[in-house]
């Protein structure tokens, strides 16, 4: 099986039939150049997946070459190839863009061996970009959608955010798509070629999490039988998301304070500090003022993360974002079940738009993964959207007119919400004439101006 195309350029032809030899036998496919004008020439013509370049040219040296060759295709390796006495331009070479260089004479064995971790080395890169495009295109902020106006107040803060190195909170119910927030801010500031690290405090007892967040060093507790390194020390560079930042037991907090004043801690039962550099963001469900209040989360630490609050609403509060989000959910379970369902009749649609939504975007990412599951034709109707509902046992029983008049108020206000302050098209959601749902607005004094965007 060929290993890959390698470029050899060299004004000495002994070397090139030397080295075409040498590689060849080890299964690459070789094209040798004895002039910078042949190697453009034969790069113009076909992709190479590494070059080799003599530092040493008949009529230009091997960098300048280098980078024209780079400018064909800026992502082949390219290694050096210099005399003993020029070992400080091979390094100027690496500082330029070359992956490495090789002193003449060279080993068979050592030239092979560089060639296989530069090609190596670019097979690794390649997929991190690769992923990295797969994590733009679900993470991206042109991705998420967004189409009410709190909403896109929201990822213009974001946006902003994402451009300096201080602290996010994010804070809302569960659900509303905070981690979401979280990696769309870090593939947007310039630590996203760095790693994203994410937790959530509330899923590990305090022993572990400590141990988790902060790494631990051989024998510090019983099972420790080798030094561990934490998420911190992980992330270091990137980002670490903390999720459910509220759930932190009091002595973490304490710890995590001490790494967002100094960037440094010490490892479960390490007497050595370890340094770190990493942007935080932080999200929870809680109201962490409320917290404070009640002794449950450090007030100096609440101040030290409260650097950029954003506050994501629920989705009963952004109804307009539920049609976009319905379509993003279909075309993904369209995918992964390999059908194509169209659309939503428009009675389920209206069921969705009636609903309270207690698990916010992630119950409705779930109510159409079960309704594209379970439909057999290429429209969802109503009956295959499952609700649960949400009744309070603190609520009081009314009377039945009551129980009504609140409802259709209710309703009338949702359609509303809906259509912008659009009677017309909220007249028709509703199956009334327009001078029928005017009569009912003026039943329950509801202003329909008010409901319209850009007042």
């Amino acid at each position: 099986m060929q290993q890959g195309k390698i470029l050899v350029v060299d004004d000495d032809r002994n070397l090139l039939e030397l080295a075409r030899m040498r590689l060849e036998s080890a299964d690459y496919e070789v094209a040798t150049a004895l002039t910078e004008e042949q190697a453009l020439d034969t790069m113009k013509g076909q992709a190479f997946d590494l070059s080799i370049v003599d530092l040493q040219l008949a009529k230009q040296d091997g960098i300048s070459l280098m980078q024209q060759l780079h400018g064909v295709n800026p992502e082949m390796p390219v290694i050096i190839l210099t005399a003993y006495g020029t070992i400080e331009s091979a390094v100027e070479a690496m500082k330029k863009g070359a992956y490495s260089y090789l002193t003449k004479p060279f080993e068979a064995r050592e030239l092979l061996f560089q060639i296989e971790k530069a090609l190596e080395n670019r097979r690794l890169n390649s997929e991190v970009r690769r992923l990295r495009g797969l994590l733009e295109e679900r993470y991206g902020f042109e991705n998420i959608a967004a189409k009410s106006e709190k909403m896109q107040k929201i990822l213009e803060l974001v946006a902003r955010g994402a451009k300096t190195d201080s602290t996010i909170y994010v804070h809302g119910e569960s659900g509303t798509g905070k981690e979401l927030i979280a990696k769309a801010v870090h593939l947007s500031s310039a630590r996203r070629d760095m790693p994203f690290v994410a937790i959530n405090c509330a899923a590990l007892p305090e022993s572990l999490l400590q141990s988790e967040l902060f790494g631990h060093e051989k024998g510090a507790f019983t099972g420790a039988v080798r030094k561990a390194p934490g998420l911190f020390t992980q992330a270091d560079g990137g980002t670490f998301f903390l999720d459910e930042v509220g759930d932190m037991p009091l002595g973490i907090q304490a710890k995590l304070l001490r790494v967002l004043e100094e960037r440094k801690f010490y490892p479960v039962g390490g007497e050595r500090p370890v340094e770190v550099n990493v942007r935080l963001i932080v999200a929870t469900n809680k109201d962490l003022d409320n917290e404070v209040r009640q002794g449950n989360f450090r007030e100096d630490l609440f101040y030290r993360i409260h650097v950029i609050p954003i506050y994501l609403p629920p989705l009963r509060e952004r109804r307009e974002d539920i049609p976009p989000l319905v379509e993003l959910f279909l075309n993904k379970f369209n995918d992964r079940t390999g059908k194509d369902v169209k659309g939503l009749t428009p009675q389920a649609m209206q069921r969705l738009m009636l609903y309270e939504w207690p698990g916010n975007v992630r119950e409705l990412e779930h109510v159409i993964e079960y309704a594209v599951a379970m439909t057999q034709t290429d429209v969802i109707t109503e009956d295959l959207i499952l609700l649960r509902t949400k009744v309070s046992a603190e609520e009081p029983w009314r009377p039945l007119k009551q129980a009504k008049g609140a409802f259709e108020k209710n309703y009338l206000i949702r359609l509303l919400e809906l259509s912008g302050g659009n009677i017309s098209q909220a007249a028709r959601l509703a199956g009334k004439y327009r001078a029928d749902f005017y009569d009912l607005l003026k039943k329950y004094e509801i202003n329909a101006d008010s409901f319209k965007k850009n007042r």
